[in-house]
C-alpha cells in the first residue's frame, strides 16, 4: 500500500459584512455592470474592525475538524498575505486560538497561490511520517491592505478563510493527494505587490510613501500571465497523475476572475461548467479562495465522492501551481 495525504475534513467561513457592487458605486467611480461584466463579482465580505486574519483562519480550522469529526492535529500551516503582524507568524496564533496546543505552527507567503504551498508542504509532512494530521488554512483578511479609492482593486478583493483537514491515509482511496506542481518567476514580482513594510523600504533611507502601504496589481499583464502557467501547470500536474483533461470532473482554479477560470477552462479543453465558481459570492481571496471554493463546490454538492478534481492557481511573487485529488467522502456539515 502507498502511503499518501488524504482530504479528512473541509471548512469555509467569511466575515458577516457583506459589500455589494452597489456599495462600492457609492463612493468610486464605478458601477454593478463594470464589475460585472470584468470580474463576475456580485459581492464580497470584509472584516469589521478588529477583526484580524487568525480570527478567520481559526473560525474556517475548526469547521474543517468538525467536518472530520476530529480534534487533534500534529502540525498547522497557515498561507496568508495578510498576516496578524510582520512578525511573529499567524499560524501559531491560529493554533492557540483553536485550542491545538503546542504544536508545529508556521505560515506560507505565495499571495493567491499560498494555498497550493500550504497543501504540498503538509503532503511532504504526512509522506514523511512527520506527522498523521496537518490542519492546511488559507486565510486574508485581503480588505486592510486595499486603497479605499483604488477602484481596479477595491473591488476584486474580499475576506474569508477555507481549510482542510490531511490525514496519513492511502493513495487508492477517495480524498488522496496525487500530485502538486509548484513554480515562481521572481522577475515578476512588480506584477503584483505591497512595496511598503518590508526591508527594502526600511533600508532604503528614504521617508515611507503613502501608496506604498497599498496592494497594487498590473491587471493586464496578471491576465495573460495567469491564464498562461494556470494551464501549463495544470497540464504538468495532470500528466505527472496519468490523467487526461477528458478524466477531470471538477475544476478549481484559484477565484481571481471568472474570465481567467473560463479562459483556462477552455485552454485545457473542459467545458466551462465544471468549473467550480464562487467569486460572484465572495470576490478574490487571495490565499483563501480555493479552499472557499472547495467548501462551497461541497456544500453545494458540485464535488461529489470519487470525483477527480484538479486544483490550479497563480499569484504573486510571481507563483503558481496545480495539483490533482480525487473527492473525498464527507458529510455537508
Amino acid at each position: 500500500m502507498t502511503r499518501a495525504a488524504v482530504i479528512a475534513g473541509v471548512g469555509g467561513y467569511v466575515p458577516a459584512r457583506v459589500v455589494t457592487n452597489d456599495e462600492l458605486a457609492q463612493r468610486l467611480d464605478t458601477s454593478d455592470d463594470w464589475i460585472r461584466s470584468r470580474t463576475g463579482i456580485a459581492r464580497r465580505h470584509v472584516v469589521e474592525p478588529g477583526v484580524t486574519t487568525s480570527d478567520l483562519a481559526a473560525e474556517a480550522g475548526r469547521r474543517a475538524l468538525k467536518n472530520a469529526g476530529h480534534a487533534g492535529v500534529d502540525l498547522v500551516i497557515v498561507a496568508t498575505t495578510s498576516p496578524d503582524r510582520p512578525c511573529p507568524a499567524t499560524a501559531p496564533t491560529v493554533a492557540a486560538k483553536i485550542g491545538l496546543g503546542e504544536v508545529p505552527a508556521y505560515d506560507v507567503a505565495a499571495v493567491c497561490s499560498g494555498f497550493l504551498y500550504a497543501l504540498q508542504a503538509g503532503t511532504a509532512a504526512v509522506l514523511a511520517g512527520h506527522a498523521e494530521h496537518v490542519l492546511v488554512i488559507g486565510a486574508e483578511a485581503f480588505s486592510t491592505l486595499l486603497s479605499p479609492t483604488d477602484r481596479t482593486t477595491a473591488v476584486i478583493f474580499g475576506d474569508g478563510a477555507g481549510a482542510v483537514l490531511l490525514r496519513a491515509g492511502q493513495a487508492d482511496e477517495p480524498g488522496a493527494v496525487h500530485d502538486i506542481h509548484l513554480a515562481s518567476d521572481g522577475t515578476m514580482a512588480d506584477l503584483i505587490t505591497v512595496r511598503g513594510g518590508g526591508a527594502e523600504e526600511r533600508s532604503s533611507g528614504l521617508p515611507p510613501r503613502e501608496e506604498d502601504r497599498y496592494f497594487r496589481m498590473e491587471g493586464k499583464s496578471v491576465f495573460f500571465a495567469a491564464v498562461r502557467r494556470m494551464t501549463q501547470s495544470a497540464r504538468t500536474a495532470l500528466s505527472r497523475t496519468g490523467w487526461d483533461t477528458t478524466q477531470v470532473d471538477r475544476l478549481v482554479g484559484h477565484q481571481a476572475n471568472t474570465r481567467i477560470l473560463h479562459a483556462v477552462a477552455d485552454q485545457l479543453g473542459l467545458p466551462p461548467e465544471r468549473a467550480v465558481i464562487n467569486i460572484d459570492r465572495v470576490g478574490n481571496t487571495s490565499a483563501a479562495s480555493i479552499p472557499l471554493a472547495l467548501a462551497h463546490g461541497m456544500a453545494e454538492g458540485e464535488l461529489r465522492t470519487g470525483d477527480r478534481v484538479l486544483l490550479t492557481a497563480f499569484g504573486g511573487g510571481a507563483t503558481w501551481g496545480a495539483a490533482t485529488l480525487t473527492w473525498p467522502d464527507l458529510p455537508l456539515s
